[in-house]
């Protein structure tokens, strides 16, 4: 992990892909520039609430650590686990930039042929193209409630 990148080059923006028939997935030049230069071409992708999360090994480790020591106390804590560390799959990128998405993730998540890849910083995102118009139809028609937030950050 080349540390002295890490805040330059982040997972930002979003993507419109389409799954080959055995469920590849080609990930974008500007993803695999931040894997390539940051990390490594390794994901570890699993499930989450509306969409796949698709991490670098060394920021997943990050989360798991974080889980081990800080989250045992939680509410919940055990079926939290339980239900992400169930669907983690290791991906590698294949020599032309793809990821094979494992079918039980893509069944389970509804994801057909038309995806959508969303940056968030320190990984991305995966979702089915209708599940995503949907989520961010819903986003924006609840944004002011992201206003006070926002505001105590120093963003508006």
């Amino acid at each position: 992990m080349n540390k002295d990148r890490v805040g330059e080059l982040r997972f930002r923006s979003r993507s419109e892909h389409t799954l080959d028939a055995k469920g590849r997935l080609n990930i974008p030049s500007r993803f695999r520039e931040v894997l390539r230069e940051v990390y490594d071409e390794t994901l570890i992708v699993t499930n989450w609430q509306k969409s796949l999360k698709a991490y670098p090994v060394p920021e997943w480790e990050i989360l798991e650590e974080k889980l081990l020591t800080e989250g045992r106390m939680q509410p919940g804590f055990g079926d939290f686990v339980r239900y992400v560390i169930s669907g983690v799959t290791e991906c590698p990128l294949d020599k032309q930039g793809r990821i094979l998405l494992p079918g039980s993730l893509r069944t389970e998540f509804g994801i057909g042929k038309e995806v959508v890849l969303n940056g968030m910083l320190d990984h991305f995102e995966i979702w089915d193209k209708t599940a995503w118009q949907n989520e961010t139809r819903r986003t924006r028609e609840n944004f002011q409630n992201f206003e006070q937030g926002l505001s105590s950050l120093g963003i508006l």
